[in-house]
């Protein structure tokens, strides 16, 4: 079961790292890029991070409505980490939006399961794979 997730740390960056990493090709960009962002998100209050008794497992990386990234480390998915860094997010913002690449099935299904649709479709111009993308979004539904 996640714990409600907490602000991220700047010691933590490391551990985040990985997580990041476990989900990249090996040179998408250079390493001291990412962390260099990382810190910035950081210390800007941007990052998220469900944690378990081993320590963080997945974090959010978020600018108002904009999902920059959300990553939940392979040994920790399907417990609700993901799902509870999400609902968080939409709890304090009333829409969403973000882009994932249109070869992560995974990904699609999981944001579709969380009431995401599709926008619009990217050639990959705006990410480091430069592979055909989604952009998603989400909207709180209002009361009648």
């Amino acid at each position: 079961m996640s714990r409600a997730p907490k602000p991220a740390r700047l010691w933590e960056a490391p551990f985040l790292l990985r997580i990041l990493w476990a989900h990249e090709a090996p040179g998408a960009r250079p390493r001291r890029t990412d962390a260099a962002l990382m810190l910035r998100l950081i210390r800007d209050g941007a990052v998220r991070v469900a944690r378990d008794a081993r320590g963080p497992v997945g974090f959010i990386a978020r600018r108002g409505p904009i999902v920059l990234a959300l990553y939940v480390h392979p040994r920790a998915q399907g417990c609700g980490h993901g799902s509870a860094l999400l609902a968080e997010a939409k709890a304090h913002c009333p829409q969403l939006e973000l882009w994932t690449l249109c070869d992560n099935i995974s990904a699609r299904r999981f944001y579709a399961g969380h009431g995401f649709v599709e926008i619009a479709r990217g050639r990959g111009l705006g990410n480091d794979a430069g592979l055909p993308d989604i952009h998603l979004a989400w909207q709180k539904e209002c009361a009648a």
